[in-house]
């Protein structure tokens, strides 16, 4: 473990479940990491999409309490956030070279040696499943499970690649302008969830543009170009044996990218849940649909909920719609099956 001198702690009031933020030294620069509950437990870390920290991205799923109990019950968290992205962030140093999705993921591994981490659980939400996924291909003895959600895979399309560069300019000219957090919440939300003229967009997206207001746009610019030079992961996917659980948003402008890592996924340690209704932001859009998968994944591990908190009121999922062979005991978090989800939007 690093000399606690390397790094810089603060109490994260504004922040339930509450954390101690770290500010981390490594090869590629300093990355922000905001430690949540037990180090002595097994350790999951997160990694949050473009323009996102943890807040932003996981808040969530985190203030579920049926979530909560589930992870923080079985984990200790290590929120890493993209160079940059923490809260209250400075610039950085234009003269710092760029980093790659290569070096992000190699960032990622010196975040571990910092804490004296071994194999951990990983979730990821679109870019930051990418890098964690990258992670565990390059590293695959650290990484026990991935949770991805809404991931990337594949070379960016021609579509996307010009709308990134069309992004990428205007946050390189204009800064976090109107027309960029539009473009950021169609890539988040739903069109649902987002609003129109008629109806406001509701508290969830409203929080989102409060924060996304306060990023340093050149420190976004530098993660999208990044993600927008990422390689293609296809070839390798078939030869990660961690067992994998993806959840997908049925109106996510990426869900042929989730559907394409399934079908090239070992099928054997692999799980699709798709959200009907629902953007790619699932931790924050419909993050009570995560709960029954996440609890099902994870009993493949031994882990589980606190007895007291063993029936989920609070989530729309019912054991109706889980697949038959995900629930029997030979196949539980060992060969998971393709399933979907079906989320009601009625209160």
């Amino acid at each position: 473990m690093a000399d606690s001198s390397d790094s810089v702690s603060v109490d994260m009031d504004a922040y339930s479940p509450r954390g101690k933020e770290h500010l981390v030294k490594t090869s590629y620069g300093d990355v922000s990491v905001a430690v949540c509950g037990d180090p002595d437990k097994p350790a999951l870390v997160t990694y949050p999409d473009l323009a996102l920290n943890y807040v932003s991205c996981f808040q969530g799923l985190f203030y579920c309490p049926e979530a909560y109990s589930l992870l923080l019950h079985n984990f200790c968290i290590y929120h890493i956030s993209p160079p940059g992205h923490e809260l209250e962030a400075d610039s950085i140093n234009p003269e710092f070279p760029i980093l790659s999705a290569d070096d992000l993921a190699d960032q990622v591994a010196e975040v571990l040696n910092f804490f004296g981490l071994g194999a951990v659980m990983c979730m990821g939400v679109t870019a930051g499943a990418y890098i964690l996924t990258l992670f565990a291909m390059k590293y695959k003895h650290r990484v026990i499970g991935l949770i991805l959600v809404s991931p990337l895979c594949q070379s960016p399309s021609w579509t996307e690649w010009l709308y990134n560069k069309v992004m990428s300019n205007l946050l390189y000219f204009y800064g976090m302008c109107s027309l960029v957090k539009e473009l950021l919440l169609k890539r988040y939300f739903s069109k649902e969830l987002r609003g129109s003229t008629q109806v406001p967009d509701c508290d969830v997206v409203q929080a989102c543009i409060r924060l996304l207001d306060e990023r340093q746009s050149l420190n976004i610019w530098r993660f999208l170009e990044a993600i927008n030079g990422r390689p293609d992961l296809t070839e390798g996917l078939r030869r990660l044996k961690c067992r994998t659980l993806i959840f997908i948003g049925e109106n996510s402008p990426f869900h042929s990218e989730a559907v394409h890592m399934t079908s090239h996924l070992d099928r054997r340690f692999t799980a699709l849940v798709e959200v009907q209704s629902c953007g790619s932001m699932v931790t924050e859009e419909q993050p009570h649909a995560m709960l029954i998968p996440l609890e099902y994944f994870l009993m493949g591990y031994g882990l589980y909920r606190p007895p007291k908190l063993s029936v989920s009121p609070r989530s729309p999922l019912t054991l109706s719609c889980i697949s038959p062979e995900l629930l029997s005991p030979e196949s539980m978090g060992l060969k998971l099956k393709p399933i979907k989800t079906r989320v009601s939007l009625e209160v």
